[in-house]
């Protein structure tokens, strides 16, 4: 009994606990941000999470053409669940979420993992962020599926997605974590020396629009691909726009 339930705990937590994870991101340097983030490493994808917040600030994974197909033919969820990783006084629990009118979002999408194992890490609380209902089954949903279309396509693509508090919209929870203003996913095609950044309302009427880098930067303090040449981050106006179709 005792070794089904440590069995069951250990895949519960994601793996790789603060170590580096270079290969998630694009030249080997994660996300650069103006606020204290913890580097956590997951088999799949990275998050940066803010203690001050009880949120991640970032979470980047490095999306190729065979993940998306494994994942297209993997079935079930898993269960949400703390990250076990952070100190109890750091971390987000489920109890914040309970009748708190928000969803729990992720940031690295479940359907883009390609095992049981990477999905069960993508439900832990350090990847997720209050978010409304109906932009995270909606359009939130769509665009998650046109990055996997895309790294289909391109055969691989770069994607950091987090949330931004622009606008004050309160915490949730005994461990108040933060409620974001909106949620923006960024991406970079290397075989496009291309980036792109989509925004999304966390409110009604939860509108999307493309935006550069440099606005991201500004808005959020977070620099999603340092590692990307200067020459391969220009904005491209037709790559957003297919993000939003």
């Amino acid at each position: 009994m005792i070794r089904r339930l440590l069995a069951a705990l250990l895949l519960a937590l994601p793996l790789n606990a603060h170590a580096a994870c270079p290969d998630h991101f694009p030249g080997g340097q994660e996300p650069k941000s103006t606020a204290t983030a913890t580097l956590l490493c997951s088999q799949t994808f990275a998050a940066g999470y803010s203690a001050a917040n009880h949120d991640p600030l970032w979470s980047a994974e490095q999306l190729t053409e065979e993940e998306v197909v494994q994942a297209e033919k993997l079935q079930g969820r898993a269960p949400f669940h703390e990250d076990l990783r952070l100190p109890a006084n750091e971390r987000a629990q489920l109890l914040d979420y309970r009748r708190s009118g928000w969803s729990r979002g992720h940031l690295a999408p479940s359907g883009d993992a390609p095992t049981h194992e990477a999905r069960t890490e993508t439900f832990a609380l350090s990847n997720i962020i209050p978010q409304a209902a109906k932009l995270n089954s909606g359009r939130w949903n769509q665009i998650e599926g046109n990055v996997r279309r895309l790294a289909e396509r391109e055969g691989m693509v770069y994607v950091v997605t987090g949330p931004a508090f622009r606008e004050p919209m309160g915490t949730i929870g005994p461990d108040h974590v933060r409620v974001p203003s909106s949620v923006w996913k960024a991406v970079y095609v290397p075989t496009l020396t291309s980036t792109a950044v989509v925004v999304c309302k966390n409110s009604a009427p939860y509108t999307c629009n493309a935006v550069g880098l440099a606005s991201l930067l500004r808005v959020t303090g977070v620099d999603p691909f340092p590692g990307v040449q200067a020459d391969e981050r220009e904005d491209k106006a037709r790559l957003g726009s297919a993000l939003l179709r």
